[in-house]
């Protein structure tokens, strides 16, 4: 029982445990933030002006601002979609935002240690987080901490939560890769634009997701995703870089890692342990956007641990998924429908790039994206969209219209 000990241990520093450790810190708990030094997730790293307000983001980590998007079908059709009312999607680089969020942490008051998870262990009413140190031995024992509560917010295959919570090695997910390269200096606009997404849908790309090429102001991700076992996602890769025109410009860094499709259904084990971001599952389906979720996780999360550790009350941990689910469930549920609709085949997903160019589309999608919520102010467009929806999935309508060039 001489084992240091915390209030909380905050088990991955990515934007979910991050931010966990920094509220929890702020409300002057005793946390240990114990995270992979070195991991980078691979990530596209798109954030919306909401994440920027809400979590005291300076605007000085965004190395990119986007105003268009530009949807391309398996024909190499086109969607155009420029962010409406002067908004703006900002683009992050994780290597230093993720950073940034743990330095914020430790500024708050979280103590930082570098480390590999090992295994939580019951000692009577103690609960001993076991770890390995950056740098320790194979052969070395284990360091170990007494923790009151643990929120394990290691990613999607999260050690924590296979060990603790019921269900969280069920979890769906893709795997995600991507390329960190060198943007050009010149470019035909068609090609790349610095200011600009590309998303592409076509099946030699990625069978079941999409590939994307996002700004980083000198560098862009260049990357895709497959829940197929024995899909190429290098040579996916390799290809879109061809496409994109990126073929020729140095690599930096290449990264992989699964991303998870689908909320767990439980996040907690009704003890002390709490999970949160990707290890809850809270990736959103169709889009595979996560940061926003994984930080809004992270702070539910510690609002949760909060509550339990001035109760004493399991039930408190609970309440981190209810809120999440009552915020962002129908909006999970609908992309979820989505992906595993217009996603399907080649044939659908040419379908799907047509209904982007719709004006009520892009304006209900960017502001869905942009405030984080379904869009109640236009009930009119929804019916539209509706309507429309329901004639491309009978065919009643061609996918580009009649004549409609790309």
């Amino acid at each position: 029982m001489s084992t240091e000990g915390f209030d909380v241990v905050v088990v991955g520093g990515g934007p979910a445990g991050a931010t966990a450790a920094a509220d929890l810190a702020r409300a002057g708990h005793h946390v240990l933030l114990l995270d992979k030094a070195g991991r980078i997730k691979p990530c596209g790293g798109a954030i919306p002006p909401k994440l920027i307000a809400d979590f005291a983001v300076p605007e000085s980590l965004l190395v990119a601002r986007v105003t268009s998007a530009r949807i391309v079908s398996p024909s190499a059709r086109e969607a155009a979609m420029p962010v409406t009312d002067g908004g703006f999607v900002g683009m992050v680089d994780r290597e230093h935002f993720d950073e940034w969020l743990r330095n914020r942490a430790a500024l708050l008051g979280a103590e930082r240690r570098a480390g590999s998870f090992e295994r939580i262990e019951r000692e009577g009413e103690a609960t001993i987080v076991r770890y390995r140190p950056k740098g320790a031995a194979p052969d070395a024992p284990f360091a170990a901490v007494r923790a009151r509560a643990v929120i394990g917010a290691d990613g999607a295959l999260s050690a924590v939560g296979r060990q603790c919570v019921p269900g969280a090695d069920e979890t769906p997910f893709v795997f995600a890769y991507h390329e960190i390269v060198r943007a050009p200096k010149v470019a035909a606009p068609a090609q790349y634009d610095g200011e600009r997404c590309d998303v592409y849908y076509r099946g030699t790309l990625s069978p079941d997701f999409y590939a994307w090429i996002f700004p980083h102001g000198d560098t862009a991700s260049v990357g895709t995703g497959s829940a197929h076992k024995g899909f190429s996602l290098k040579g996916a890769v390799k290809e879109l870089r061809a496409v994109a025109g990126l073929d020729g410009v140095e690599t930096i860094r290449r990264e992989g890692a699964p991303i998870p499709l689908k909320p767990l259904k439980r996040w907690d084990d009704g003890r002390n342990v709490l999970l949160a971001g990707d290890a809850a599952g809270i990736v959103a389906p169709a889009s595979g956007e996560g940061i926003y979720y994984a930080m809004l996780g992270g702070r539910f999360a510690a609002d949760a641990v909060d509550e339990f550790l001035a109760t004493g009350k399991a039930g408190a941990l609970a309440t981190a998924r209810r809120r999440f689910m009552r915020l962002h469930g129908p909006v999970f549920w609908m992309l979820g429908i989505m992906q595993s609709y217009w996603y399907g085949n080649d044939a659908r997903r040419e379908r799907f790039v047509s209904i982007c160019r719709d004006p009520d589309v892009q304006y209900l999608t960017w502001d869905a994206y942009m405030n984080k919520e379904l869009v109640k102010a236009r009930p009119l467009a929804h019916v539209r969209i509706f309507f429309k929806n329901l004639a491309h999935l009978t065919g009643l309508v061609p996918a580009w219209g009649r004549g409609a060039a790309s």
